[in-house]
């Protein structure tokens, strides 16, 4: 053998020995894998029922008490008879259906689960669980034989708007003193939307309609749609709107003038900081007003734009506008009030033609004339407080914007009227 080979042979065994570490380390992780699997079938119970034989073994053995080496063996025989019902299938066909996955809160949310046995051999009694948000419901189902299908009804009740996380469906077996549980996630889970509450009213319309060509303001520009006069050309004029016909007429060089037009942007500013509320009461309020007005001015085919601290809220359509305060939560007052709300609508938004700032009651009249001051020049501005204590709508002034104060949903559309009076 030649010095190469000499020099060639160790890399080869040590290969080798890398290939079989290599499997000894998947075989390891496999069997610790189904080692995981087998102990999180058991239960508490099961553990102190299985140290107890053990210490009963031992004392029996070391005191020569039969008694005990005869409860330890009784014990063990229990647990193992227990362990027997894990044998078997649970590979139920699982379908789970919500009649609809949008209510509005009160409602009852009402679906179905459906279980089949595809297989060719009959399916043990088992036990479903289907969660529910923090909570979870309870199925007993009986033995499925090949072919057979077995369908529960279930109802959710829903006293708190927000979205509902409904599933994964999990088949559970086990014995019958709760010693051992396999649990098998079945299906996908389902995204149940609670919707607030909303009032839909007609004949009030806070923005404007001609979206298309805009609508006149008061104020003069020198490039827009709506024309309005003609004046001598000034330097810096723009020599597409002079009247050609004019300057040969009178000699000198004319130009049009234009009123300034906004379009039809509806904006919300909705504050959704703890400390701008009264109460969660008025929280809810909030919300329910908002999406009252956008959903007004949805179906007066306006842009609608929803914002509160930290985001903006999809708000296209109706159903989306809802689906996005469904998942609205309270937020912290170090992230914020409705002041600083204000502040990014007026630097994110500034062509709005109208803003609605919805806030609580213990925002101060300084806050709520700060917040309708930073809003752009020429927007109309509209303030919004919930405060569940007024019997009836208030209408005021702060500064240039209107100031409405609500104590119940059903005051919205009245509170309106009031400011288009």
């Amino acid at each position: 053998m030649t010095a190469e080979a000499i020099q060639a042979a160790p890399p080869a065994r040590t290969d080798r020995d890398a290939g079989w570490r290599d499997i000894a380390v998947v075989l390891g992780a496999r069997a610790l894998a189904r080692l995981r699997k087998i102990t999180a079938s058991i239960r508490p119970l099961a553990w102190v029922l299985m140290a107890i034989a053990v210490a009963f073994w031992l004392i029996g053995q070391i005191a020569g008490w039969s008694e005990f080496a005869v409860a330890a063996i009784v014990l063990v025989i229990t647990v193992a008879l227990c362990a027997l019902f894990l044998i078997g299938r649970t590979a139920y066909d699982v379908s789970l259906d919500l009649a609809r996955t949008r209510v509005v809160v009160g409602e009852r949310a009402v679906g179905a689960l459906t279980l089949a046995n595809r297989g060719t051999r009959a399916i043990l009694p088992s036990r479903v669980v289907l969660p529910v948000g923090s909570g979870r419901g309870e199925f007993g189902i009986q033995r499925l034989a090949p072919g057979e299908e077995a369908e529960e009804l279930f109802a959710i009740p829903t006293q708190k708007r927000g979205v509902v996380k409904v599933g994964p469906v999990s088949v559970v077996r086990g014995d019958p003193l709760g010693l051992f549980e396999r649990a098998h996630r079945r299906d996908d889970p389902v995204d149940l939307y609670v919707h607030p509450r909303t009032v839909l009213f007609d004949g009030q319309s806070l923005g404007y309609l001609r979206d298309l060509e805009g609508l006149p303001a008061a104020d003069l520009s020198r490039d827009d749609v709506s024309f309005h006069a003609l004046n001598e050309y000034q330097p810096g004029d723009d020599l597409r709107h002079v009247h050609w016909r004019s300057t040969a007429r009178t000699g000198v060089m004319m130009v049009r003038q234009y009123e300034e037009t906004r379009r039809s942007h509806f904006v919300i500013g909705l504050s959704r900081s703890s400390g701008d509320y009264a109460s969660a009461d008025d929280f809810e309020l909030a919300i329910s007003a908002a999406g009252s007005i956008g959903l007004r001015a949805i179906r007066d085919s306006q842009r609608v734009d929803m914002r509160v601290q930290g985001r903006e809220l999809p708000a296209g359509t109706g159903k989306q506008l809802l689906d996005s305060l469904a998942a609205v939560e309270s937020s912290k007052p170090r992230d914020g009030g409705i002041a600083e709300l204000a502040g990014v609508l007026a630097a994110t938004m500034p062509l709005a033609s109208v803003v609605v700032l919805v806030c609580g009651a213990k925002v101060s009249t300084e806050t709520l004339r700060l917040a309708c001051a930073r809003q752009p020049f020429g927007a109309r501005v509209l303030a919004v407080v919930a405060d569940r204590t007024a019997a009836s709508p208030a209408l005021r002034r702060i500064g240039d914007a209107d100031v409405i104060t609500i104590g119940a949903l059903e005051q919205v559309p009245l509170a309106l009227q009031k400011v288009l009076a």
